[in-house]
């Protein structure tokens, strides 16, 4: 089990949700953020600090947000635009950094 971020935070990542995950689980794509569904605590820290409403616990997301479950953990499993191979679980994202790349989900979603 994880939490997942909606498309509430497309475009929008106030990133209050960042600072309070106390394993660094949440990392920084082109337009969204993304949670680690590895690397997940479940302390749900950062659906409370979340300024937008875009974070859920994966068993309570609407209907129409259910495609960022899949989506969420695709962007550590799939090899993204102009990257050479899938994130995986870098072990934290602070020391990543922003990625700079979507899933094909959030990238093709109209801008906000």
């Amino acid at each position: 089990m994880t939490y997942v971020i909606s498309s509430a935070c497309v475009d929008v990542m106030h990133k209050s949700c960042v600072p309070e995950c106390p394993v660094d689980c949440i990392y920084e794509g082109a337009r969204s953020l993304y949670i680690n569904p590895d690397e997940c605590v479940d302390c749900g820290a950062c659906k409370l600090a979340c300024e937008e409403g875009a974070i859920y616990f994966e068993t309570d997301l609407p209907d129409d947000e259910r495609g960022h479950l899949a989506d969420n953990a695709a962007f550590f499993t799939e090899v993204l635009p102009g990257r050479d191979a899938p994130l995986g679980s870098p072990g934290g994202a602070a020391k990543l950094g922003a990625v700079g790349a979507d899933t094909p989900l959030v990238a093709g979603m109209p801008p906000r």
